[in-house]
C-alpha cells in the first residue's frame, strides 16, 4: 500500500527540517512524497544550506510543484493523500492557513487537508511569540492542524544539531500516523522503573 504524503517548506528558518523529513519519507519504500517549495523558502535554502540547495531539494521528492501552481494536482480533495507536513512552518504559512487564505500552492495544499479531514502537521518555526502567533495557532489547532513546534527531546541527549534535526523529523513524521513503524524513538520511562535482567 502506497502512501502520498505532500511536504510544503515555508520560508522560516530552519530550512534543514524540511530537508530530513523529506530524506526520511525517501527511506520508506511505500510513500511517495510530493513537494512544494515557497519562494521564500527557496532564499532560506540558498542561505542557510548552499546556492543550489532548493534544486538538491526537488530531487528528493517524487513529485515536486512550483509555489504558484495553485490548480496542480494536491490543491484538490480528489486528489488522496495520507497527510502533509511543513516543515518547516513560517508565521505567515501558518496564518495563511489558519485564515484559508490560498494564495499559493502551499497554502492551498494544506488548506485542501483540512477540508478533506486529513492530517495536517506544522512544523512552527518562531520564538519568542506573541499573541498573534499564539491565535493562529489556536485557530490552526481547531481547524484540525498539530503544531509541531521543532523542540528537542533533551531526555535524549542529543549529541549534535544533526541529531536534533533527525528526532524532530521522525517526530514530524510519526504525527502523520501511517502505521509504518515509529521513526523517531520514544520514552521508554525512568530507569529506574526499568527492570533489572
Amino acid at each position: 500500500m502506497s502512501h502520498r504524503i505532500v511536504v510544503g517548506i515555508s520560508g522560516a528558518s530552519g530550512a534543514a527540517l524540511g530537508i530530513r523529513v523529506l530524506e526520511r519519507l525517501a527511506e520508506i519504500e511505500c510513500v511517495e512524497t510530493h513537494l512544494v517549495i515557497s519562494r521564500s523558502a527557496e532564499l532560506t535554502l540558498a542561505h542557510e544550506v548552499a546556492a543550489d540547495a532548493a534544486e538538491r531539494v526537488r530531487a528528493l521528492a517524487d513529485v515536486t510543484y512550483p509555489s504558484e501552481a495553485v490548480g496542480a494536482a494536491i490543491a484538490s480533495g480528489s486528489f488522496r493523500t495520507a497527510g502533509m507536513i511543513v516543515a518547516p512552518c513560517s508565521m505567515r504559512s501558518l496564518s495563511a492557513i489558519a485564515h484559508s487564505l490560498s494564495d499559493n500552492l502551499l497554502i492551498r495544499a494544506a488548506d485542501v487537508q483540512l477540508k478533506e479531514r486529513r492530517r495536517l502537521v506544522l512544523v512552527v518555526r518562531e520564538t519568542p511569540l506573541h499573541l498573534g502567533h499564539l491565535r493562529a495557532m489556536v485557530a490552526a489547532t481547531e481547524m484540525g492542524a498539530i503544531i509541531a513546534p521543532p523542540v528537542p527531546a533533551f531526555y535524549r541527549r542529543p549529541a549534535s544539531l544533526a541529531a536534533v534535526i533527525d528526532d524532530c523529523a521522525g517526530r514530524a513524521i510519526d504525527l502523520l500516523g501511517l502505521g509504518i513503524g515509529p521513526q523517531a524513538d520514544g520514552w521508554t520511562g525512568d530507569l529506574a522503573d526499568r527492570p533489572k535482567r
